[in-house]
């Protein structure tokens, strides 16, 4: 497996199939459970924010969103192990991509959300977008890179709509530009906001760019394993890349798996 310029190794190829078949089987390998660790957290986020704005249906803006997965956890209660098995399992890998829709829209209007939320997709991905959309777990999506400049004045209005803002992984390759293009989208709602981020990329940065934009930010005590290395060679190289930022990794990125920090913004005052 090849490494990417931060020391990892490099999984562009499942983020950019038609259906979220290469994702699964290949992340399970590497028991990748952060969105599993991620919802109780966002699942009280979205319960306070309700509570202190009084938003029945709050809409969340998920960054590097892929094929929804942030959105089918928190919306319609399914797991992380119950959407390898959809999947990664054998049956779906007899599947057609439409068989697949058509079974996922089945979960979809089976029953009750588990929270009542809207999620906006941001993602590079067209085909990831496309099939989160096709299966209903997203209602609304955003291709665009934030990164290499503004959204479009449609994108900028489905952005505008946040009242939360999450993501589970991809800051780091997203940096402060995208999270400050996501803010000014979304003008004088000020959307909360929830971010892991792998400890081996620094959140200074930002935090800076929140401070800036009139946010508090708080980072949650304890870490969370994102999933195991691929191999020797990606963990030694980012323990290396720990070392650089100053991280000891004892205890944690050394027993063999990657982990992140939990940061909490919110506006000051909020």
């Amino acid at each position: 497996m090849r490494v990417d310029t931060t020391g990892k190794i490099s999984l562009d190829h499942i983020y950019t199939e038609p259906d979220p078949r290469a994702y699964f089987s290949t992340l399970r390998e590497l028991d990748y459970n952060i969105p599993e660790l991620a919802k109780p957290h966002f699942s009280r986020l979205i319960a306070e924010y309700r509570d202190a704005r009084q938003v029945p249906v709050p809409t969340v803006v998920d960054i590097g969103c892929s094929y929804g997965i942030n959105a089918a956890l928190l919306k319609y209660g399914v797991t992380m192990a119950e959407l390898y098995d959809r999947y990664g399992g054998p049956d779906a890998q007899r599947l057609s991509r439409a068989a697949l829709l058509s079974r996922d829209r089945e979960l979809v209007h089976s029953g009750e959300r588990a929270n009542g939320v809207r999620f906006i997709g941001l993602d590079a991905s067209e085909n990831a977008l496309s099939y989160a959309l096709d299966a209903g777990f997203l209602d609304g999506a955003v291709h665009a890179d934030l990164e290499d400049g503004d959204p479009a004045p449609a994108q900028a209005e489905q952005l505008a709509r946040a009242d939360l803002v999450i993501s589970t992984g991809c800051l780091g390759y997203v940096t402060e530009r995208t999270v400050g293009r996501v803010i000014e989208a979304a003008g004088g709602r000020r959307p909360w906001m929830a971010h892991f981020i792998l400890r081996m990329f620094p959140f200074d940065p930002i935090a800076d760019a929140l401070a800036a934009a009139g946010y508090a930010t708080v980072r949650h005590d304890g870490l969370f394993r994102q999933r195991r290395f691929a191999t020797a060679e990606e963990q030694s190289l980012v323990l290396d890349r720990l070392a650089d930022a100053g991280v000891d990794p004892t205890g944690a990125e050394t027993g063999g798996w990657l982990y992140a920090g939990l940061y909490l913004s919110r506006p000051r005052g909020e």
